[in-house]
């Protein structure tokens, strides 16, 4: 979790700002569980998305795009963020980072060795969320709950500990096997999620892999404290969302305007449909509030 009072304080807000795209930075409340947005640009929190939820405003994309890594400028962005020969040489691009059970660290062909040693040989947690309903995921410890908040979860509990994240990605895949461990964006943009039981479906899920899991060095969590995640939305329950992805007609159009409707994982929503900043990552953009 970002652990930050009062962001807002930081910076005066801006109905005209731009800069490089980043993900969105998230905070969630201590209060009442919900998410605070803070659109990022050039590696900075620029503006406080939760206060312009329901006004208009403007994404104006001019078609530079620069690697988030080396600053380089790209024809087009590689693994949400990065030039082409940088996915290519980063470990944090590779393969195994989508399917850590494949990690080959071991083997002694990891790209970035030290990168590797520091992230990924570190406490990690096998979770259970309830984002398009129930799935399987796994994250550094250190990422809590923000990766929850960038799936779009509204529930989530901690179910098993790891010391590093190829032995949490075993634990995935044997578990993954009973529940799913893809999110579904459509359904998770529905704002109509109903609460599950995770406490009773870890219980079952545990019970039922025990075997396949007593060769994994692995620590089984027993809270029953579940994390409820709560995102901002304007929208009426009669209003039926538009689920047009327009991230890629706005590369090409180079705009996107329009009431600020709700924002949920890395997903602002607006009338005529949702564009998933996370994919525009690296693109120069400038925001303006009309």
């Amino acid at each position: 979790m970002i652990k930050t009072l009062g962001m807002e304080k930081l910076f005066l807000h801006n109905p005209l700002v731009s800069g490089i795209l980043h993900k969105m930075q998230v905070v969630l409340s201590t209060k009442n569980n919900l998410v605070e947005y803070y659109l990022v640009l050039d590696g900075k929190p620029q503006v406080a998305l939760n206060a312009v939820l329901g006004r208009t405003i403007s994404l104006e994309f001019s078609g530079l795009i620069k690697c988030i890594y080396c600053q380089q400028k790209t024809k087009n962005s590689y693994s949400q963020g990065y030039c082409y020969p940088c996915a290519r040489k980063l470990a944090r691009c590779d393969l195994c980072i989508l399917h850590p059970k494949n990690c080959h660290y071991h083997l002694g062909t990891c790209k970035e060795p030290e990168w590797g040693k520091e992230h990924c040989f570190s406490n990690h947690i096998v979770y259970l969320a309830n984002s398009s309903g129930i799935k399987v995921g796994i994250t550094r410890a250190s990422t809590l709950p923000v990766r929850w908040i960038d799936q779009g979860a509204i529930q989530a509990l901690p179910i098993i500990s790891t010391q590093s994240r190829y032995q949490s990605g075993l634990v995935e895949a044997i578990l993954a096997k009973v529940i799913p461990e893809q999110t579904n964006w459509r359904k998770m943009l529905a704002f109509d999620i109903l609460p599950i039981d995770l406490i009773g479906i870890r219980d079952r899920l545990l019970n039922q892999c025990k075997q396949e899991l007593q060769s994994i060095e692995a620590e089984n969590l027993n809270s029953n404290e579940i994390i409820e995640i709560k995102y901002p939305n304007s929208i009426s329950t009669e209003y039926n969302i538009n689920l047009n992805n327009l991230s890629n007609s706005v590369k090409k159009s180079g705009i996107i305007s329009g009431k600020l409707l709700a924002i949920k994982g890395q997903y602002l929503v607006f009338p005529q449909g949702i564009i998933n900043i996370r994919s525009l990552t690296g693109y120069e953009v400038c925001f303006k509030e009309l």
